[in-house]
């Protein structure tokens, strides 16, 4: 390991600052001082951004192994579990390319929207509570970014989960919020399962790959990356001979994984939670449901990268779910008149961008990896933005409603020009950073020879910059339209439902402006040239540089497409759209209705999991197995009267069972001695 500086060898400060604010906002702060509750967590976490940034310049600087990569580093380690001899668990901190901009984005992004929080949510009652779990999160998303094994990731992904529980469900006196923090609690668990029972069958291959090394696995545990990766490694779990319905181990455990990146992520049909989850405060879906949380399936994937290429049919599973999803949410995503709902879409089909990046990499061809992990770190910034930026709307006009808003860039013009840009970054449109993220992404799948998914991608590209123009048009274009209904998702105290809209707070759009800069500038960053996935030979290939004219041409016209579509309906005429519906009929009512997957799951849950399964266990445990309990409680309460009615403490009555007694004894002798 090469000599490293205080901020490399001491990585773990990262995550501690949030870890400690969150101690001393919950437990000091948030019941004595609300204002200063936020102030304390938002310095933290700024502290660790700027830990981060630092961080992120040494390990740059680094000299690069032999075969041209940036070091993979594990300056901290200390065992935390120990099961058994050879068998323990560290925790620790891995360093390497994609958790370094991991880093980066995720206290960056935390640290803006935690400033803008103090604007958005000041005088609500639950405000220290609310930086309290914020607090939590961005220490627990550290955690799963730095995390050297799959056990202190999953660790730190649980607690990620139940950060988003307590966020998602943060207005808990309204129902529709506490439904969507349960849904969302629920559905992931599920998921968490199937990862929870890929870590053990990985796991019990591993440790018994381990215990043959030898010394050969010194300062390695089973379940560490750096093990698991191995090219050796890899090969002894290739050539195992375990099958489960036909399917591999290696390929069993890489899809079981798979399933709680799924979740997390929300892939198709695990994506049913992540709508319902912009419930929570619209800084909560800037931060973990656009730019951090959701993106930990993708991570997962990349971080487990050499296990799902060892196995050519689970990256065809990342692949075509990926794909799917990305074209399902896409089309769902052009229907919404919620403006948070049509982002969230928008979240689940950039998503599914980023997995069938992963899904068309491999060894051989090596873009795909380096496409996804660029369109995460570029994506964060605007779709951050245009979260905070919604935010912003909402705060002026009391509704999601997009047909309630309307004429809004005369009021709002510093909003209105960061929401701009943020659409025409999400659309793909150059020089900013989506146009660049989203090429290296069709060109992955392109060159790869993966031709339908690249005809996926760019249908998806024009459909993205045609829904976000849509909300763009609709609010921010036109004559302003009154909204009569106060909203339910976000505070709102007064009705100002026929005041004239006003521009957010500097405390507000100062942090939007910076994720500005970032949605210009994040394109030109070299991420290409440091986060390459390193061939099993260790020799890195030639980087991918410059823009692919035989990709960018297309990609940047289905986007002008898009946006040609979107003006022509809802910038002019607004009955040209109504009258596109109609012609639509029953076709768009079902995407509307999002395809009725809700109502689906409602279905199988209470008409076939609660009656037909649940139902049954529910009276055999009623009825046999409390039944059972309940009968020899009542036998033995009948023995016990029976008995004590002998009990009465009269000589009498024990003079009487004592002759009983001899005259039975008596009568026994006699028949024994007969016979």
């Amino acid at each position: 390991m090469p000599d490293l500086s205080f901020i490399l060898s001491h990585a773990w400060l990262i995550p501690a600052l949030p870890l400690a604010s969150f101690l001393l906002v919950g437990l000091v702060l948030r019941p004595l001082h609300k204002p200063l509750a936020g102030a304390v967590a938002t310095a933290a976490v700024f502290a660790a951004a700027g830990l981060s940034w630092w961080l992120a310049f040494d390990y740059l600087h680094l000299p690069k192994t032999a075969g041209g990569a940036l070091p993979v580093l594990v300056p901290t380690s200390v065992e935390w579990l120990r099961f058994q001899e050879g068998l323990s668990v560290h925790l620790g901190t891995l360093l390497d390319p994609i958790s370094v901009m991991l880093l980066v984005v995720v206290t960056t992004v935390s640290a803006l929207v935690h400033l803008y929080s103090t604007g958005y949510l000041h005088g609500e009652d639950g405000y220290g509570r609310y930086f309290t779990f914020l607090n939590l999160f961005t220490f627990s998303m550290l955690g799963l970014v730095l995390a050297p094994n799959l056990v202190q990731m999953y660790v730190c992904w649980e607690l990620v989960g139940a950060s988003s529980f307590f966020l998602i469900g943060y207005y808990y006196d309204r129902p529709s919020a506490v439904s969507a923090s349960k849904k969302a609690f629920i559905v992931t668990r599920f998921a968490d399962l199937g990862f929870l029972l890929g870590i053990l069958v990985l796991g019990y291959y591993a440790f018994t790959i381990h215990a043959g090394m030898g010394a050969a696995a010194a300062g390695q545990q089973a379940l560490d990356f750096a093990f698991l990766t191995r090219p050796d490694v890899l090969s002894q779990l290739q050539a195992l001979q375990g099958q489960f319905l036909g399917i591999g181990t290696l390929t069993l455990a890489a899809v079981l994984i798979y399933t709680g990146g799924a979740g997390k992520s929300a892939m198709f049909p695990l994506h049913i939670w992540l709508p319902d989850a912009m419930e929570g405060p619209t800084p909560v879906s800037a931060l973990i449901h656009a730019a951090t949380m959701v993106v930990a399936g993708v991570y997962l994937v990349a971080r487990s990268f050499p296990i799902f290429a060892a196995s050519a049919e689970a990256l065809q599973v990342v692949m075509v779910v990926g794909a799917f999803t990305s074209l399902f949410a896409a089309t769902i995503g052009c229907t919404q008149d919620d403006i948070k709902r049509v982002l969230a879409f928008s979240t689940l089909s950039q998503l599914g961008y980023m997995m069938f990046a992963l899904g068309v990499a491999s060894y051989e061809h090596p873009l795909g990896y380096t496409a996804s992990m660029f369109h995460l770190f570029t994506h964060a910034f605007f779709k951050a933005l245009l979260f905070l930026g919604a935010g912003s709307v909402i705060h002026a006009v009391h509704t999601n409603n997009i047909w309630q808003m309307g004429g809004l860039r005369k009021y709002m013009p510093i909003t209105h020009g960061l929401f701009l840009l943020a659409t025409l970054a999400i659309a793909g449109i150059p020089p900013l950073a989506g146009f660049f993220s989203k090429d290296e992404i069709l060109a992955a799948a392109l060159h790869s020879g993966h031709t339908v998914v690249f005809g996926v991608g760019l249908l998806v590209a024009g459909m993205t910059a045609f829904y976000m123009f849509r909300i763009y048009f609709v609010t921010f274009w036109g004559e302003r339209r009154l909204s009569h209904l106060h909203h339910q998702d976000d505070h709102s105290h007064d009705d100002h439902s026929h005041a004239d809209p006003h521009e957010s707070p500097a405390v507000m759009w100062i942090p939007m402006a910076v994720l500005g800069l970032l949605t210009i500038g994040a394109g030109f960053v070299p991420i290409p040239e440091w986060v390459r996935l390193v061939p099993l030979d260790g020799k890195l290939p030639e980087a991918h540089h410059g823009v692919d004219l035989a990709v960018a041409i297309p990609g940047t016209l289905a986007g002008v497409i898009g946006i040609a579509l979107a003006w022509f309906f809802y910038a002019g005429d607004p009955q040209r759209a109504n009258s596109a519906v109609l012609k639509l009929g029953r076709f768009y009512a079902v995407i509307k209705a999002k395809f009725y997957f809700d109502e689906i799951y409602l279905f199988v849950t209470k008409s076939i999991i609660f009656r037909l399964i649940a139902g049954p266990i529910a009276w055999f445990d009623r009825m046999v197995v409390d039944g059972l309990v309940n009968a020899t409680g009542w036998v033995t309460r009948l023995g016990g009267t029976a008995v004590n009615a002998s009990q009465t403490g009269q000589v009498q009555t024990y003079g009487s069972w004592l002759m009983s007694g001899v005259v039975l004894a008596v009568v026994v002798l006699w028949a024994t001695t007969r016979q």
